[in-house]
């Protein structure tokens, strides 16, 4: 098992920038789709001498977690492959609409000697045809989906740790029964627009005053798109939000 660190240096450093960080290298076998059509992406984790690597720690009840987003942030994805016994990952994905994509990898290796690498690798996938990229939502506090209501309150500063509790309430003005999901009431993904950097969010294990709250450290000014993936009734949501951070 893996607990997160508390070194804000390291939370404040986007992620998923490269396909080689921190000693590792995702190494695609298939990165091209259709649009609209379903299909297979499959993919290696390799070490500083080529060796695949086959052990990872459990983060969040998974040891890889896969996200898939559009590069005008749009068509997110959270999905979780499963590997082979050579070490090679696979998972069912459907690219929408065409353009390019980017897939993080986001997992934590188990060297030989116990030691544990948290990082994500980022790389790009192809869906040639017609692309024409939507314009990033404005800013606000307040979403909706499948008629929850779902708003948080924090203000992220730019390379500070800051709390951002999300409240849901429910199609029937009530607080649902929010249940589990990856070990959490929550899962949070931020992503900045740009470069598309991907930033590590911690969650409370528990609610907090009836709210899920997540620790965030953006490492600059911009802005960026939050994912907040819940479960209510056996089925999971996900609620996207635009942050302005100056």
């Amino acid at each position: 098992m893996h607990s997160h660190g508390t070194d804000q240096a390291a939370a404040a450093e986007a992620g998923g920038l490269a396909v080689s960080r921190d000693g590792y290298t995702l190494v695609p076998l298939s990165a091209e789709f259709t649009a609209g059509h379903s299909g297979e992406l499959r993919f290696r984790i390799r070490d500083g001498q080529g060796a695949t690597i086959t052990r990872f720690a459990i983060v969040h009840d998974k040891p890889l977690h896969l996200i898939v987003v559009r590069r005008d942030l749009s068509g997110y994805q959270h999905l979780h492959p499963t590997m082979a016994t050579d070490g090679t990952w696979s998972v069912p994905l459907t690219l929408p609409r065409p353009g390019v994509w980017r897939a993080y990898a986001d997992f934590t290796a188990l060297a030989d000697d116990g030691r544990q690498t948290a990082t994500t690798l980022g790389v790009d996938l192809v869906a040639p045809g017609d692309y024409r990229p939507r314009a990033l939502p404005a800013p606000a506090t307040t979403t909706t989906v499948d008629g929850f209501t779902v708003g948080y309150q924090g203000d992220p500063q730019p390379t500070l740790t800051v709390p951002l509790s999300f409240r849901i309430t429910g199609p029937d003005g009530a607080r649902p029964v929010l249940e589990r999901y990856l070990g959490a009431y929550g899962h949070l993904v931020a992503l900045r627009e740009g470069d598309l950097g991907y930033l590590h969010v911690h969650p409370e294990a528990e609610l907090v005053d009836g709210a899920v709250q997540f620790w965030l450290t953006t490492p600059g000014p911009g802005r960026y798109r939050l994912y907040l993936d819940f479960a209510t009734g056996g089925e999971v949501r996900t609620a996207e939000f635009t942050v302005s951070v100056s």
